[in-house]
Parts: C-alpha cells; structure tokens; sequence
C-alpha cells in the first residue's frame, strides 16, 4: 500500500510539473481567462443519457472550471486554506484539461428524481460560486502585491 502511494505522488507531482511546463506557453493574462483579474465558471449541467431508443436516466450535475492561474495560486499557498474543506478537495479532486478548459471538478452528481434533487444541486452551486469567490479574492490580493513591487 506505501508503495501505490508513493507512485501515486510521484505521478502526481510530475503532471504538476509538466502542466505548469505547459502554462509557461500562457501569459498571466491569459492563464487567469479575465484579462487582468480571474475569471472561472460554475455550471449547472442537465446530463440526458439515451439507451437506444429512449432516454434512460437523467442527471444533475454541477461541476466547476477554474483558470490555470487560480488553481496554481491556491494550490502554491493551499496552507492557508487549510480549514476549507471545500478549496481543499477542488485542489485533491480537480483535472488539468488544457488551457482553455482549467482544472474542473464535480461538485455534485445525482439522477434527477424530483424537484429535491435541483434544489440540493442549487445549494451546492452556491457552494461553489462562494468557493470560487473566495479563492478570487485571494489571488486578487496577490496580484496586487505583485503590481505594487513593480
């Protein structure tokens, strides 16, 4: 079992490793999708699944995309978040899927049964609009402390 996590972090750390490679193509600008301040998204996804010839189930999901940018800043002082649960499992859970893309994670999943079921997938966008705040103004303070050495 030591030796599957031992593998697993050393597989982790060089994904890191080659994704912040990969950003390095990306000006700051473009890594934060807003120009001069982050930019991500929360989406609220109606899943529709077909099996042959009708529809078998149907899914609410949300799932988040945060820039390249954020992540890493988040990710770099994740100490300081360290009472977060929810920053904490985005930065434990979340994908690298390419620059225009981010790092997403699932927030949320469940079939769509009734009305119960948007109503526990509205409170967990919430969630995650307050989540995504929250680390937005943090990187903003950053950006600031950078613009104002320079």
């Amino acid at each position: 079992m030591r030796n599957v996590r031992r593998q697993w972090k050393r597989e982790k750390s060089v994904f890191i490793m080659n994704a912040k490679r990969r950003n390095q193509q990306y000006s700051k600008a473009d890594r934060l999708w807003g120009g001069d301040g982050p930019y991500s998204e929360a989406h609220l996804i109606v899943e529709t699944r077909i099996l042959d010839d009708r529809v078998s189930r149907i899914f609410i999901v949300v799932e988040v995309s945060i820039n390249p940018y954020t992540y890493e800043c988040i990710r770099a002082h994740r100490t300081l978040f360290k009472s977060d649960e929810m920053i904490q499992q985005l930065l434990d859970h979340s994908e690298y899927r390419g620059q225009p893309d981010g790092y997403v994670s699932m927030a949320f999943i469940d079939e769509y049964r009734d009305s119960e079921v948007m109503e526990m997938a509205q409170e967990a966008i919430g969630r995650c609009k307050d989540t995504i705040i929250k680390m937005h103004k943090f990187v903003m303070q950053q950006l600031n402390k950078e613009r104002a050495k320079n």
